[in-house]
């Protein structure tokens, strides 16, 4: 009678423990706000700095285009011609001049709009990489997130199981006392004790290096502290059919979108290099500003004279040059268009695999919720009944304890599986609405 008195004790016992462990967390989210998913991707969107140098560099290339599209700066030029050696005397010789001129560069026509295209085009591939840049780090903050939180779970779980061997520990030394246990089930409860607690200090490192990750995605202290919701609404609705998804992420994914303007640049930059066929001209004029009398045949002042000339560009070594730019261009644009199939078919096999994934881990989340968890539970009751009254021996109702354990972490770890699987997905699309 009194075993059975020590066996309610434990059930009385495990309650308090579930309740202290609940009090004890609501006094620490009391103490630290509380992080939620959509908080820690807010914050990293808004102060991770990999993020605002993304964004420092498409403010800079934005203003590429104007600088190309515009004529090449105009050259002053002053100078003094024909002045005589023998005295540099202005009014000796008719052609002494001081000269003040002006030269200016024109493309041939389309050059300077073709590369004005080609920077806007780059500009908008930055620009795409920014909004690529932020689905990465939604998806990295919230996979690294659900590993806090499941890490969390995790320690409750192990928490619980510790009291729970700590009491049937108390049990196996009562029984042993009085003669009706063995002292190998006390030393049985104390080893796998001890792998809890061993369990506990590795599982309590690796989470204070994910939270340590998390505040580095979050620009905060690496050792902020880091309080999540101890429940989040674990139902998700049905995802759209897996053609559904290709066709929205070919609409709504930045990369995909980028290796498009990168293609619209090599067509760009091909058309310009067919256009080097055609030469570039410079446009000279010059003032000549003369002193002295003219002859006596002529009479009065000189004048002064004015001049202008054109210089063209001309494409002599075309064979040699132009036209292996011109090859040169052209399997760039091949390039292009190949990366952006590769992508695309990269982005599909993405889809696919996180889709699989997804399914997978729900799949095992539902059977462990309504089928292994409940049965494994009913199994430790049915043990601890069992051992109650000596029909079942102590190393089976630890194995059973402890397989329930190993059963919860695993239900812990397809939620972990399924938000993570669902987070990279929905960065490969390119959009969080993805379900029907």
């Amino acid at each position: 009678m009194r075993v059975n008195n020590s066996l309610l004790t434990i059930l009385i016992l495990l309650s308090a423990h579930q309740l202290s462990a609940k009090q004890l967390n609501n006094n620490s989210s009391a103490e630290y706000s509380i992080l939620t998913e959509q908080k820690a991707i807010g914050l990293a969107l808004k102060n991770n700095p990999n993020l605002a140098q993304m964004q420092a560099l498409y403010n800079a290339m934005k203003n590429i285009p104007s600088q190309v599209g515009t004529l090449p700066d105009p050259i002053l030029t002053l100078g003094a011609a024909n002045f005589p050696t023998d005295g540099f005397d202005r009014t000796q010789e008719g052609m002494t001049q001081l000269q003040l001129g002006f030269q200016q560069a024109f493309p041939f026509p389309r050059k300077l709009s073709l590369k004005k295209d080609i920077a806007e085009f780059e500009a908008k591939a930055s620009f795409y990489d920014v909004d690529e840049m932020r689905l990465i780090l939604t998806k990295d903050v919230s996979n690294k997130w659900w590993q806090v939180f499941y890490l969390d779970r995790a320690i409750e779980t192990i928490d619980k199981n510790q009291g729970l061997l700590k009491q049937f520990i108390e049990v196996a030394k009562t029984k042993y006392s009085t003669g009706k246990g063995l002292q190998q089930d006390v030393l049985l409860a104390q080893l796998e004790l001890s792998k809890l607690i061993d369990q506990k200090i590795q599982i309590e490192a690796f989470q204070e290096n994910q939270k340590i990750r998390l505040n580095v995605l979050m620009n905060l202290t690496p050792r902020s502290i880091i309080n999540l919701p101890s429940q989040v609404n674990l139902k998700q609705p049905q995802l759209l059919s897996e053609q559904q998804l290709y066709q929205l992420a070919i609409k709504s994914r930045p990369l995909l979108h980028k290796h498009k303007q990168l293609i619209s640049a090599a067509d760009a930059r091909v058309d310009l290099a067919e256009r080097d066929y055609y030469p570039d001209f410079n446009i000279g004029i010059t003032y000549g500003d003369r002193s002295g009398q003219n002859p006596l045949s002529v009479g009065g002042d000189r004048a002064d004279l004015f001049s202008i000339k054109l210089g063209i560009k001309i494409p002599l070594y075309a064979k040699s040059k132009q036209s292996y730019q011109v090859k040169q261009r052209i399997s760039e644009q091949f390039k292009s268009k190949y990366a952006y199939l590769d992508e695309t078919n990269q982005v599909k096999a993405d889809i696919a695999n996180h889709i699989n994934d997804y399914h997978r881990s729900q799949q095992q989340r539902s059977l462990f919720e309504t089928g292994i968890l409940p049965q494994a539970r009913q199994t430790v009751q049915s043990m601890l009944a069992g051992y109650q009254v000596s029909e079942v021996d102590f190393l089976n109702l630890v194995r059973s304890q402890i397989t329930l354990f190993n059963y919860e972490l695993q239900f812990w770890q397809a939620v972990l599986q399924s938000n993570q699987a669902l987070a990279r997905l929905q960065a490969s699309i390119g959009k969080e609405n993805i379900y029907e």
